[in-house]
């Protein structure tokens, strides 16, 4: 981290977004769960995490791109199927996660936090665990589904999204087809 902490910083994070029609049928499934316990994510937030920055300097933030461009990608849009309801005790989180993260969603995490390291972010590597947020402060057990989860989180590009004021904006953008 920064040793001057009066520097302008962002929260920032990479991301695969979903589609708005994605967001919606999962935010539909949710509300069948009648959820009892927790604070719901806003549907418009909903994303798969790659990798957290958390703050970061102002002035590393093009450097982070130009890092975050050099990443080989898969070649090919990526899919993730969310199939399985999660909750992480620990972090009081329920997620959606896939029951298998595909090896082209492994390697592009891994390629990009290997073109992260130079910046020092992380005080202590996490390791990755594929999951789409559903609610925070979850203090139940899991949920039952009428219905199994089977959603499936197609991505064209990954984002470089800024948290502010609970609202995630994307700041910057990359094809995963190299084109």
């Amino acid at each position: 981290m920064n040793d001057d902490i009066h520097e302008p910083f962002k929260r920032l994070f990479f991301a695969l977004d979903c589609a708005p029609a994605l967001r919606k049928a999962i935010g539909q499934w949710r509300s069948a769960l009648q959820l009892r316990s927790g604070r719901p994510v806003p549907v418009e937030n909903f994303h798969l995490t790659l990798k957290f920055l958390g703050a970061v300097g102002i002035a590393q933030i093009a450097d982070i791109c130009s890092a975050a461009a050099s990443v080989r990608t898969p070649g090919e849009r990526l899919t993730v199927e969310l199939d399985r309801l999660d909750v992480w005790r620990r972090a009081g989180v329920l997620v959606l996660a896939p029951e298998q993260a595909s090896p082209a969603l492994l390697r592009l995490v891994y390629d990009l936090e290997q073109a992260l390291l130079p910046f020092g972010l992380e005080d202590a590597p996490r390791e990755f665990r594929p999951h789409l947020t559903l609610a925070r402060d979850y203090r139940a057990p899991v949920p039952e589904s009428a219905t199994p989860p089977e959603f499936f989180l197609r991505a064209e590009r990954f984002t470089l999204f800024e948290s502010h004021k609970g609202r995630y904006r994307p700041l910057a953008q990359w094809p995963l087809s190299g084109a």
